[in-house]
């Protein structure tokens, strides 16, 4: 079992990650202050409630413990404000009170949803972080939550530490190819902007998503957590440093607001952003990454590697014009600088809108990658 600290400017917290962890979650909440009797909501998803639920429950009961739940629709779309309303009601109809904890048992989308209903819930009660996806290693650490607008990804929100994240490995096993690749898209984000020697040992160790078990798996999960928390010491509300773990997520959460959410996943848009970041990098810098051959070896693990052709560039620039790293419609995008080392940068319309297209008819006239009609939902 690993066990760490996060640390915050606010607060500290506890880390357990590890085969078996679920099984840590009551004497985790008696060192809580949160005794035996102490009302529990677990939200969940109709994907991982008929896996992990009636364990978690059990787990809980078994030490008497009041135990709620309820099951939310799995996928991005879920994390919607009919979603959230949905989730307070239920808690106010079970009487949860201020002493009471809510417990997030699932991917990005259920914890980011829980987490924001624990922060608005009485003006904010506690909750705790049980992860079950790869890629729920990035969201799960760091207590940013929120909810989608049809306009924006995570427009409305908040920050609200967790009291503690629970990473049970075991709840792994059951993931999808799909939602591994998914997340190794946030293992890789983490190793681009932040460690060089991490970046090496992805090239060397991870030839396929078929290499992401056991200790390997366990690896990239501890690594990504301890970058993702460094940066959250640093700078807990994002008004420096923390914005570098948003590295090719300006353009991907255009895609995944203008395709529908749920068309790609986060991690296949967030891949196509990374490629997009770098290339605006190349031009801003004057520099070349072509060493690195990027969008082969994203590729090899079967991440899209271009702009779907249902897209209209001029859309997605007005949809990167609305993220919220944005000042006044002015787009701010991560860019890098070097391998492990990023920047924001400021970057204006034009240029911006020329790079898309330019971009655009790249993935059109490259033969060497995936037909774009591959990754346009249909897999």
């Amino acid at each position: 079992m690993i066990e760490r600290t996060i640390e915050t400017a606010t607060k500290r917290y506890p880390l357990l990650l590890g085969d078996g962890a679920a099984r840590e979650l009551p004497s985790l909440l008696r060192s809580l202050a949160c005794p035996p009797g102490t009302k529990l909501f677990i939200i969940t998803d109709d994907t991982v409630a008929p896996l992990y639920l009636d364990e978690v429950r059990a787990t809980l009961a078994a030490a008497e413990y009041d135990v709620y739940a309820y099951v939310i629709p799995s996928g991005e779309a879920a994390k919607s404000f009919d979603n959230y309303y949905a989730c307070q009601t239920a808690a106010i109809k079970c009487g949860l009170d201020r002493r009471s904890v809510i417990v997030a048992l699932g991917g990005g989308v259920v914890g980011d949803l829980a987490g924001f209903v624990a922060a608005t819930y009485m003006r904010g009660i506690r909750y705790i972080q049980m992860p079950t996806t790869l890629l729920a290693h990035d969201s799960a650490v760091g207590g940013k939550v929120a909810i989608n607008h049809p306009l924006g990804k995570n427009m409305i929100g908040a920050f609200h530490q967790p009291e503690a994240v629970v990473y049970d490995t075991a709840f792994l096993r059951t993931l999808p190819e799909r939602e591994i690749r998914s997340g190794f898209a946030e293992v890789i984000k983490h190793a681009l902007i932040r460690d060089r020697r991490f970046y090496e040992w992805l090239r060397a160790e991870i030839k396929t998503l078929a290499d992401l078990h056991g200790d390997k798996l366990a690896y990239c999960i501890e690594k990504g957590i301890d970058i993702k928390a460094s940066v959250v010491r640093e700078d807990e509300k994002e008004t420096g440093v923390r914005a570098h773990l948003n590295f090719g997520h300006t353009l991907g959460h255009a895609l995944e607001s203008e395709l529908g959410y749920g068309t790609l996943t986060h991690g296949e848009a967030v891949a196509i952003g990374m490629l997009f970041a770098v290339f605006v990098s190349e031009r801003f810098y004057g520099r070349s990454f072509a060493e690195h051959r990027l969008a082969d070896w994203f590729s090899g693990y079967g991440f899209p590697v271009s702009l779907p052709a249902a897209v209209q560039t001029s859309r997605l620039l007005e949809k990167m014009k609305s993220d919220k790293k944005a000042y006044a419609g002015t787009v701010r995008m991560v860019l890098l600088c070097e391998i492990g080392d990023v920047e924001v940068a400021e970057l204006e319309d034009d240029k911006l809108l020329a790079w898309l297209n330019e971009f655009a008819r790249r993935g059109e006239n490259d033969d060497s990658r995936h037909s774009r009609s591959d990754y346009s939902g249909s897999k």
